[in-house]
């Protein structure tokens, strides 16, 4: 695979566009061009006409293309204008011409930082992760571009699951499918589109929905979500939780909406916001029911502190009994949602990793995982927080933060009987990853007030001492440049370093070695177009699909496996001794066997022993050795059955 880093250009601009452009025709046509806070939420409108096209085109005779998403586009943004001239006008406001340059050109700036910090964890542009999780999403990407299928009830058929989120899929399968690279390489596009635009965009949509659309707030809140290694980092190589990043990226735009339906005047402005609000949970939830649970608890903390904040301030008792409805109607659907989401004890046994004093002074500092502390982001979270107490009616803005933190200290430091811990992070599998990459989505706005609350005071210092406009203006540099520093503090630097050894191709990566990759890269030629290749996904072989072109028998680790298949997994090594295994090779028609010895992703000679008999075989007269390339990655061609 190439290593030159312009062969990414083009799909990256085909994930970017569908990231951003059937929002934006959305959104200008029901809501208007005039306000950054509203044009910010493109890409989770965008994820939601991205997820329902992949998945009604197949029902109206169309392959996966940028065709449906077309045609959805122009019906929605059709859809929206009409909406738009029934309910009325709405009072609307602008973004000042100022604040809309200064914000996109910090949008940009974040966007260049963002892709270089993930380009340097990819290493390459065809660097796979070395991770589990890895060979369904790779597969899956390969499966949907191969069947031209990107519907939520296709894709999961990789791992035997009857529907799937698709919002991630069917960006990195458009890329591929649009401009022709290989999976990998559409992958990491994808996956660069929502770290570096996605992600940013959503966090400026949500600090401008809390704290207004100032210059300082879209510039900081820009600048701050280039600073986490919890986020999108961390989620780049652990797992590889994929989906959950797409979630995570544009989950701050949907807790944005919630503030928009609070913060609404009028019977227009009300039904605009509750019909995006529902855009924006679709696109959260179809990238990942994680992200979704996220958004509304973010959200439903919002809501209440808004709510009885209102409340107060009236002391009507009127509005009282509507608050406590209201307030009651939120409690019943998140124990609704909580209780339909639990995850069985297999999936969610995660042990904490710290006691629970770490794990409260990293969601108060937002540096989980052990990272290091970033001074400027501590320093700003502080101050944020500071100037909350000092002014109440700002709680709100630390309400998600609250909220995401208790989540954290009870998933990472608390034991695993505690039964608050289980009944409230069991959605998230009691994954402290998961919840440690919720932490930057929650406490971004509280570090940007904290940004603003600093410039404000050296502000009015400088304008008491001086008049000069050089010096506000050298002020401004100063202070752009100590908030952009974060994207490359010690905290990113430390991730990244450890990100990118999970994407290092070497002659012992754990899935996929540089023999391995090799050869399955040769797999066009060695093997006919209609091969069916056998082979333990558990060290790797299954990615002859995504890498190789070649059809496999198992696209995943899991699965429902039927008894011949099951033999196969047991006893192919005694081909020549067992009749059973001919039998079972022509039931299933396999041609060729991969065999790239025991080792596999997890590093663990105890994984993988369900499927010993095809680790180690030998050549023979029904295993004919066709290539091989190192001491352990070998294909071989079954004949004579």
């Amino acid at each position: 695979m190439s290593d030159s880093w312009s062969v990414i250009v083009m799909p990256l601009i085909v994930s970017i566009l569908a990231l951003t452009v059937p929002g934006i025709l959305v959104l200008a046509a029901g809501w208007g061009v005039r306000r950054l806070r509203i044009l910010a939420l493109a890409p989770v409108v965008s994820i939601a006409l991205l997820g329902v096209s992949a998945t009604i085109a197949p029902i109206v005779g169309l392959g996966w293309s940028p065709l449906p998403l077309l045609i959805l586009s122009v019906v929605a943004a059709a859809a929206a204008y009409g909406l738009r001239r029934w309910v009325g006008p709405e009072v609307e406001d602008r973004t000042p011409r100022r604040v809309a340059i200064g914000g996109s050109l910090a949008l940009v700036v974040a966007a260049v930082v963002i892709a270089l910090q993930l380009a340097y964890v990819f290493g390459a542009p065809s660097n796979i992760s070395q991770t589990f999780d890895a060979i369904v999403h790779l597969n899956t990407v390969a499966f949907a571009v191969d069947t031209h299928d990107a519907s939520a009830f296709h894709i999961g058929a990789t791992s035997d699951i009857g529907f799937y989120p698709n919002g991630w899929h069917t960006v990195a399968a458009l890329a591929a499918e649009v401009t022709g690279v290989s999976v990998p390489v559409a992958v990491n596009a994808a996956n660069i589109a929502l770290g570096a635009v996605a992600w940013p965009l959503s966090v400026v949509a949500l600090s401008t929905a809390l704290l207004s659309e100032r210059l300082a707030v879209a510039v900081s809140s820009a600048a701050l979500a280039t600073g986490f290694g919890a986020f999108p980092i961390l989620l780049m190589y652990f797992g590889v939780l994929y989906p959950n990043a797409m979630g995570y990226a544009v989950l701050p735009g949907g807790v944005a909406v919630v503030v928009h339906l609070l913060r609404s005047r009028g019977l227009p402005a009300l039904v605009r916001a509750g019909v995006l609000l529902l855009v924006a949970s679709a696109g959260v939830g179809l990238s990942h029911p994680n992200a979704f649970l996220g958004m509304v608890a973010l959200g439903a903390s919002i809501a209440t502190v808004q709510l009885v904040t209102d409340a107060l301030a009236h002391r009507s008792r009127r509005r009282w009994i509507t608050v406590g409805v209201i307030l009651l109607a939120i409690l019943l659907v998140l124990v609704f949602l909580w209780r339909f989401s639990r995850t069985n004890a297999e999936m969610s046994r995660w042990a904490p990793w710290q006691s629970t004093a770490q794990s409260i002074g990293e969601a108060l500092l937002l540096s989980p995982h052990g990272y290091t502390i970033t001074i400027t982001v501590s320093v700003l979270v502080i101050t944020g927080l500071v100037t909350i107490l000092r002014t109440p009616r700002l709680l709100v803005v630390a309400a998600p933060m609250a909220v995401a933190s208790v989540l954290f200290v009870l998933v990472s430091g608390t034991a695993v009987g505690n039964p608050i811990r289980e009944m409230l992070t069991n959605p998230w599998y009691n994954d402290s990853f998961r919840l440690a990459a919720l932490l930057p989505a929650a406490g971004i706005p509280v570090a940007v007030l904290g940004a603003v609350t600093i410039w404000d005071l050296a502000s009015r210092a400088l304008r008491a001492r001086s008049s000069r406009r050089s010096l506000q203006v050298a002020l401004a540099v100063v202070g752009v440049l100590v908030v952009f520093s974060v994207g490359a503090s010690p905290n990113i630097i430390r991730a990244a370093q450890e990100a990118r050894g999970a994407y290092a191709l070497t002659p012992t990566s754990p899935l996929l070695t540089s023999d391995e990759e090799a050869l399955l890269e040769r797999l066009p030629v060695t093997t006919p177009q209609d091969a069916l290749i056998a082979g333990s996904p558990w060290t790797g072989t299954s990615l002859a699909y995504a890498i190789g072109d070649r059809e496999v028998l198992r696209k995943h680790v899991f699965g429902t496996f039927g008894p011949y298949e099951e033999l196969l997994n047991n006893d192919l090594r005694d081909i020549e001794s067992d009749p059973r295994v001919c039998e079972a090779v022509d039931r299933l028609g396999i041609d060729y066997v991969l065999d790239f010895g025991s080792q596999n992703v997890w590093n663990n000679p105890g994984v993988g022993l369900d499927r010993k008999g095809l680790y180690d075989l030998t050549p023979s007269q029904h295993l004919v050795l066709v290539d091989s390339q190192g001491p352990s990655a070998r294909l071989f061609r079954i004949e004579g059955c």
